[in-house]
């Protein structure tokens, strides 16, 4: 019998089952990951956000697996055909497979050829046979012959005796591709020695020039990496690529004289038959090789290419939760008077200027470019506003013509010195999506769609995630193939990683958005906006026990928001903290202990270093919690990110063109995919610096070297302005190659770059976000292409 969903989660989450059992009770009461790993140490033992998300993932797979296995005893039940050795087998199933290869002989299913042969008495003919090999088959067949008409509803005839054995085949072959043993052992046999072909369907050679690299491909299921993958699954569902699974060892024969194949060998083996020249071997044999060939090869093609995508879909979603996390946790510039300018070239660049608080003070619209070319002009109504408002940086979008705007930007901070303006190029990604949402034409009522971008791009170099979260998270394009993974997950993965950035940070109630406060544990969207009601009908909260006065907000709501919700300045400095309400009494023991208010010892680091946790430890506060505690008194509402600086592109290089191999320049991590990273160095389009280049050591993952928004040094490898790429490397004493990409396969194209204009997510059809990554097949290329590189890293 398998042990409780409790024992089984222990294993997998690493932790003891009570603290399992502990963690379930509290996700079953509603409480969230972050509330659970933040304030409830003591009840959990310390689960961590990791283990919690595992858990809760897993408790879902596991609770479903449940109740499937519970219909599947019930149906077999009513069907009167449960034995005590199947009811045994059904309770120790450890995963859904092995649950369906055993349910699958008692499935409802359409009437199949075996069960036609079984209405017409063709049974006993399998089972005389199977049993007893020496019998002739024709003879044994000739008893069988019935003329019986055929009906509307059946087709019971057997003309002859090769009907009836062909009949016999059929429900062997039933058999032998239902008996569970055997589905076990060739599915792992074929997972471990399949072999995933790619061919190009003939007639698409040029049409489908961006999947050359699969026009003829072979690599094992067992190591094809996840964005190879999810590259020839996206060219098949184009109607470039043909897919097929086969064993490594499959020989192009004959069926009728080939020898059995592995799996073809099992199949025997489970089913009693040995080849050994009696009379009805050859027609065993038969009936083996049509199991495998008709039956199981295509069915378990089917699964495990349906696995593997699976697989491939995780991978990728990973990556862009791991991408999506670093973007929301960059470093954020702080409360300072900011110029946002969202380039453009025909249609000008969109200008808006926002104060500390991200309030919108001036906008406007200058054409610096083609085809108006009014430098001059542009240049002293954006000086004029800079000194308007007083503004300390300027945020620029990296979208088209973004390094001339940031050259403008340049003469800006010269003409007004006295400013001491920063610059800095920010990513603006998804923010055509925000400014055509219907949360930005209620956040910015009365403003121009394209004036709107302009004003995120300011924001979000204010603070990253307070912006951030107003876009969906697949619009944020820092993903790979996202338009090709299942997009629940995706969307549940996303959010999940969202939800522990907002909240690890914590959000001050009195300037959040809606959109970020219904990111906060325990609030939906419709109390969030209820929040922002009350505090624009009353005023700012001045306390965290204010806000039970919101509508909607009750107890429950409280407990799981009120530690990550921030109130500077308010009645209680506690409440700028991330201690929670309900410490409060525990912050008032330790300050009687010492004799000291909560201002004295928030400004003494020193004194709260010295205090014993333990010495204040109770049966409802553990030292784990009193640790943390300590914590927020030694650093008030400390910010987990990281301090904020910007990258500086060098003067001069503005485009592909402008590139000189050998050059070493400073740039930003865009997005990190299992084949490298990709770095923005101020030319439109992002160089890719090969996992093999990452470091001077070997690299398993680019992860554990780089992450997004990482700012970096580089060396140029390889500049190829046809196909619009750049081969770069972190190990700065790289010899150049020089050149273009050498080793890209011949009839490859150009792959569409969308250039730095695309601020949506990724288009169906292209592989890497918008910001000049590969199209599908690229990243497959362009390792290829860095072969000799990966032949130089050190292991």
């Amino acid at each position: 019998m398998l042990p409780s969903i409790e024992a089984r989660l222990s294993v997998e989450v690493a932790a003891k089952p009570a603290q399992i059992a502990a963690a379930i009770a509290l996700l079953d009461e509603g409480a969230t990951v972050p509330f659970i790993a933040r304030y409830r140490k003591e009840i959990t033992g310390g689960l961590d956000d990791i283990q919690l998300r595992l858990l809760d993932e897993r408790l879902r797979y596991l609770r479903e697996l449940e109740e499937r296995r519970a219909a599947i005893v019930e149906n077999i039940e009513s069907q009167g055909k449960m034995t005590d050795a199947l009811r045994a087998s059904i309770v120790a199933a450890e995963d859904k497979t092995r649950l369906e290869d055993l349910y699958l002989p008692y499935k409802q299913k359409r009437r199949t050829k075996a069960m036609i042969a079984k209405e017409a008495g063709l049974e006993p003919l399998a089972d005389a046979l199977l049993a007893d090999p020496t019998l002739i088959p024709e003879n044994a067949a000739a008893s069988y012959i019935s003329l019986t008409p055929k009906t509307e509803e059946k087709d019971t005839a057997v003309p002859d005796a090769k009907a009836a054995l062909d009949g016999a085949k059929q429900i062997l072959m039933e058999r032998f591709a239902e008996h569970a043993a055997t589905l076990t052992w060739v599915r792992a046999y074929l997972t471990d020695h399949g072999v995933v072909d790619a061919k190009i369907i003939a007639g698409k050679e040029t049409e489908a020039a961006k999947y050359s690299d699969y026009f003829a491909y072979s690599e094992t299921l067992k190591t094809i990496p996840s964005h190879r993958a999810l590259a020839i699954f996206r060219g098949r569902n184009e109607g470039f690529l043909g897919i097929n699974l086969r064993l490594d060892s499959e020989e192009e024969k004959p069926a009728s004289t080939a020898a059995f194949n592995p799996c073809e060998e099992a199949i025997a083996r489970h089913a009693g038959i040995a080849p050994k020249n009696r009379a009805a071997d050859k027609w065993l044999c038969e009936a083996v090789r049509w199991t495998w060939r008709i039956k199981l090869s295509l069915h378990l093609e089917t699964e495990l290419m349906s696995a593997l995508r699976e697989k491939a879909e995780l991978a990728a979603i990973n990556i862009f939760a791991q991408n999506l996390k670093d973007l929301l946790l960059a470093a954020p510039a702080g409360p300072r008077a900011t110029l946002g300018l969202d380039p453009g070239i025909r249609t000008g660049v969109k200008v808006a200027v926002v104060d500390a608080t991200g309030r919108v003070l001036d906008t406007s619209t200058v054409y610096p470019h083609e085809p108006r070319r009014d430098w001059d002009g542009a240049l002293h109504t954006l000086t004029l506003l800079c000194k308007k408002h007083n503004v300390d940086l300027i945020s620029i979008g990296n979208g088209t013509a973004s390094r001339e705007t940031d050259k403008l930007a340049g003469d800006i901070i010269k003409a007004a010195p006295e400013l001491k303006m920063t610059k800095i190029v920010v990513s603006e990604a998804g923010a055509s999506v925000y400014s055509a949402s219907e949360f930005a034409s209620k956040e910015l009522p009365g403003l121009d769609v394209s004036l709107r971008g302009a004003v995120s791009i300011a924001r979000r170099l204010q603070d990253p995630l307070a912006e951030l979260v107003k876009i969906d998270p697949k619009s944020i394009g820092v993903g790979q193939y996202q338009h090709d993974v299942n997009q629940s997950q995706l969307a549940r993965s996303l959010d999940a990683v969202v939800e522990d950035c907002v909240n690890a940070v914590g959000v001050d109630v009195n300037t959040a958005s809606a959109a970020l406060l219904a990111r906060v544990s325990g609030l939906s969207a419709s109390v969030a906006a209820n929040v922002v009601t009350h505090r624009d009908t009353n005023g700012a909260f001045t306390n965290r026990q204010a806000l039970k006065a919101v509508p909607r907000l009750g107890d429950k709501a409280f407990e799981q928001c009120a530690g990550f919700l921030r109130i500077r300045n308010g009645d209680n400095p506690l409440d700028a903290s991330g201690v929670h309400p309900e410490a409060y009494p525990l912050v008032e023991k330790i300050l009687a202990d010492i004799q000291k208010t909560v201002p004295e010892i928030m400004s003494d680091a020193n004194l709260v270093k010295r205090l014993e946790p333990s010495k204040y430890a109770d049966a409802r506060f553990g030292v784990p919690t009193i640790v943390d505690i300590l914590k927020e008194l030694e650093k008030p509402g400390r910010d987990p990110r990281p301090a904020f600086k910007a990258a500086t592109f060098q003067e001069g290089v503005e485009a592909l063109k402008d590139l000189k191999v050998g050059m070493i320049l400073e740039g930003v991590v865009t997005n990190v995919a299992a084949f490298g990273a990709f770095v923005d160095i101020g030319v439109h389009q992002d160089g890719l610096v090969h996992i093999s280049a990452l470091a001077q050591k070997f690299v398993k993952d680019p992860r554990d070297v780089v992450k997004a928004g990482d700012i970096v040094k580089v060396r140029v490898l390889e500049i190829d302005l046809v196909r619009k790429r750049a081969a770069l490397t972190m190990r700065l004493d790289d010899v150049p190659r020089g050149g273009a990409f050498g080793s890209a396969p011949s009839g490859a194209t150009a792959a569409p770059t969308g250039g730095n204009g695309n601020r949506n997510a990724p288009r169906a059809g292209s592989a890497q976000p918008s910001r000049g990554a590969p199209a599908a097949a690229a990243p497959s290329a362009m390792e290829l292409a860095f072969a000799k590189l990966k032949s130089t890293a050190k292991a």
